[in-house]
């Protein structure tokens, strides 16, 4: 797209416009920046400096410097800072875009500079951030887009990244964290709640709450030996699911059987002189305060309810895995829209939906994407729909959706293996959306449980040309069973691999499981032609924090941006390392590390350097009495 090295420049001009950041080449229209750059020659001659690229954004300066050679991107002196000699300045990248920030520093009003050191080519190069202050320069992480120092986000960037504040999603998390092991810890001392039975409780509590608008308080919860503050709880979340208009009957029934204990176990609802109230009421006080009224529910796309079992199991010393469901993280039920360019009239269904969190994060942004009330309506009642095996989980999921104004709640409890694929098409199912059981499949007799399976009969349930995105293990796209491999062969036969995802190891923190993105176009056979999309997103830029878990860093959104510039075709320009686009047979392992190929053309240093290697090791050989490897030379010693 961007041709030989000579265009470098231009492919920086156009990840800066995609930014919407409007940089002048080697000039600027702002006085004070002329004045500072006017005896700023990176000779040091006294004459005028012109960086390659120059802008401000929102106060912030970004000057840039290009290298066509990645050898070029920085130059260190004996103690590892960065070098301002004549030499450096004027053939590094990284040098020459510092000495550019300082020289605006000292003659301008302009104290805060990201300095851009960025050599390569289109397709491998490294873009290096700095950011240079009257007081400190402070290196940053590589970047692959000018994202973060975009308008919307430069600020926060800054504040985050720069000044080392915590990020608010970050914050929420440890929040979260800390409410959960609060409330497990009273859930364990007060309640002989079990696992399964804490989300419940969370869920029943939630529901009751919401009829505080018809006149619901918590102090009618008074420890009354004769009308229970279990009877009490219960019926208030009841009138909740009636006037969700939970229905029919059946499921309703469904829905509160899975809460009877709450009405059903005194040691709840006896009063505590600990507590000085019942352990009910207590639960009840504390989600009202620390959780209830901190969640604006309608205005996220997160899975609260789905955090809290989470965390919930990992207090408990489980992985989520004992208790058959592993909780797909926040980032990726979101990166699940996108990847499949969700829109308002899709309408959306996930046949393992656990705790609802790609109904929830779906629902979010249909409802974003409509005009109209109507169509916001219309999306809540008729284009929402999961079905859930679990009594618990579906009573969790059903709790999820009714706190986030789901109309219907159009979520049914039973095996998605005997529905029938066209009475779900009968639904307009336009995107499924999935993250299976795993492991089920583990002896010849279970492989209809397969993960493959799973993703079969979801593409058999959705209209032809809707669009289909799964989670699953690595080994899923590998097909070692031939059972799984007869199911690869059937997919390409009725359905388009568009392509897959390698993502962090650690997506599914303490859990084990390597998992990747698969997405597929339904009911139109794979072309033969056709190439599909492998990459490389193990570095997501969300990585494990001591005692926190799975966090993102401010890198995280830079990464993003770019996979899905790459999945989009907005962007050609990508190395093999990351990305590979290819014609894909059923035997094939369906991963980037299958068709990865090194697209780097070697430089004559790498190639000086592995003869030197070589050499070396040929005389290490010959020292021990080993003899030449390739037998040159070495007599009868060989063998």
């Amino acid at each position: 797209m961007y041709g030989n090295e000579g265009n470098f420049d231009l492919y920086i001009y156009d990840l800066l416009k995609e930014a919407g950041i409007t940089a002048q080449y080697q000039a600027t229209d702002i006085h004070e920046l002329q004045q500072a750059l006017a005896a700023a020659s990176k000779h040091q001659t006294g004459e005028q400096g012109r960086p390659d690229y120059i802008a401000v954004v929102e106060g912030y300066v970004l000057v840039i410097e290009d290298k066509r050679d990645q050898d070029k991107l920085c130059l260190r002196d004996n103690g590892g800072s960065i070098s301002q000699t004549v030499k450096a300045t004027t053939d590094y990248a990284v040098n020459g875009a510092l000495f550019y920030a300082r020289k605006i520093i000292e003659g301008s009003t302009y104290k805060k500079v990201f300095a851009f050191g960025n050599a390569g080519d289109a397709k491998h190069h490294t873009l290096k951030p700095l950011f240079v202050s009257p007081d400190d320069v402070k290196e940053l992480d590589t970047v692959e887009t000018f994202e973060n120092f975009s308008a919307r986000n430069i600020e926060k960037f800054y504040r985050y990244a720069v000044m080392g504040e915590t990020p608010p999603e970050e914050l929420q998390h440890d929040e979260i964290m800390t409410k959960t092991k609060e409330l497990h810890e009273q859930f364990r001392n007060y309640g002989g709640l079990s696992d399964r039975e804490k989300p419940l409780v969370v869920s029943a509590i939630l529901l009751a709450l919401q009829e505080k608008k018809y006149g619901f308080s918590l102090d009618s919860l008074t420890g009354d030996d004769t009308n229970t503050d279990g009877e009490k709880l219960y019926t208030q979340l009841e009138k909740s699911l009636k006037r969700a208009k939970v229905a029919p009957e059946v499921k309703l029934n469904q829905v509160l059987k899975q809460f009877e204990f709450i009405n059903t176990r005194p040691v709840l609802s006896e009063h505590n002189e600990k507590l000085k109230k019942s352990p009910l009421k207590s639960f009840a006080e504390y989600i009202n305060n620390e959780i209830y009224s901190a969640i604006e529910l309608n205005s996220t796309p997160k899975d609260y309810l789905g955090m809290f079992y989470g965390e919930f199991v990992r207090y408990s010393g489980g992985d989520g895995q004992t208790l058959g469901v592993v909780v797909t993280p926040p980032h990726i039920t979101e990166l699940f829209c996108d990847l499949v360019n969700l829109q308002h009239d899709d309408v959306i269904f996930d046949p393992c939906c656990g705790t609802g969190g790609f109904l929830v994060a779906g629902m979010h942004r249909m409802l974003n994407a409509a005009k109209t009330d109507t169509q916001r309506k219309h999306i809540k009642e008729k284009q929402i729909y999961g079905i859930e095996l679990r009594d618990d989980m579906f009573s969790i999921a059903t709790t999820n959706m009714i706190l986030r104004g789901d109309g219907q709640s159009n979520l049914t409890c039973g095996d998605f293996f005997k529905t029938d694929a066209s009475e779900l098409q009968l639904k307009q199912i336009t995107v499924g959306f999935m993250n299976p059981p795993y492991s089920q499949a583990k002896k010849r007799n279970d492989a209809e449980l397969s993960e493959l399976a799973f993703t079969e009969h979801l593409l058999e349930s959705v209209l032809p040309g809707g669009r289909v995105a799964v989670i699953v293990p690595v080994s899923t796209m590998i097909g070692k069973t031939k059972e799984d491999r007869q199911r690869k062969a059937g997919i390409l036969k009725h359905h388009t691999l568009e392509g897959v995802i390698s993502l962090n190891k650690n997506t599914f923190y303490g859990v084990g499981t390597v998992p990747c993105i698969a997405v597929f176009t339904a009911g139109e056979p794979h072309p033969k032609d056709k190439l599909a999309k492998f990459i490389n997103f193990e570095d997501d830029g969300w990585v494990v924090k001591m005692h926190v878990g799975l966090v993102e860093t401010e890198r995280a959104k830079d990464r993003r941006h770019y996979l899905l510039d790459c999945w989009n075709g907005t962007r050609s320009d990508f190395p093999s390392a990351f990305m590979v686009e290819t014609t894909v047979e059923a035997s094939d392992e369906w991963l980037h590390s299958f068709y990865y190929y090194n697209d780097e053309t070697p430089e004559e240093k790498n190639f000086v350097e592995s003869i030197a290697d070589y050499l070396t090791f040929e005389a290490n050989m010959i020292f021990h009495g080993r003899g030449y490897l390739f037998g040159v030379g070495g007599g009868d010693e060989h063998t």
